[in-house]
């Protein structure tokens, strides 16, 4: 199903909804089309409307700040692109950095995507230890992180838009 990025009348991204709840919200005036596919057109008896991938409410919402995004074993996979973070290949297991059994909290901080010969070798120590390094520090994801994480695919038109959340 095709989504669409919904905007706050600030242009700050709100939510993902699907195209149908997008036509929905133009249809009912409550929305403006910012952006829409080339190549979709939705059509009824009388109306042909074009398929969005953004759209502006006309009307300012009042959000709760975002706090940081939660930590999952999908987040992290999306964080760090599914690419271990030792040796670049495809993950398929979270590695803590700085073992659980040596206190090592489960923070972002402290999480990287791993395929399982790295996280087998690396066990229970730290990777200087293990005498492996990390291709990229360990970090929070951005404050928009919550479109990729809620999102199988980031869409290039929306990019505009998310790039001024961050």
């Amino acid at each position: 199903m095709r989504r669409a990025l919904v905007l706050n009348a600030s242009y700050e991204p709100l939510s993902i909804v699907s195209s149908r709840r997008a036509v929905c919200l133009v249809l009912d005036e409550k929305a403006e089309l910012v952006e829409a596919d080339g190549h979709e057109v939705l059509h009824s008896v009388s109306l042909a409307v074009p398929m969005p991938v953004v759209v502006r409410l006309r009307y300012m919402v009042k959000t709760p700040r975002r706090s940081a995004a939660t930590v999952s074993r999908r987040a992290v996979f999306a964080r760090d692109e599914y690419r271990c973070q030792y040796c670049g290949a495809r993950a398929d297991s979270i590695d803590h950095v700085l073992p659980r059994s040596r206190g090592g909290p489960h923070v972002w901080e402290n999480l990287a995507a791993a395929c399982r010969p790295c996280n087998t070798r690396k066990r229970d120590r730290t990777p200087d230890e293990a005498g492996m390094r990390l291709m990229r520090p360990c970090r929070a994801p951005r404050p928009s992180a919550w479109v990729t994480l809620g999102a199988p695919l980031v869409l290039d038109a929306w990019k505009p838009y998310l790039a001024l959340a961050s």
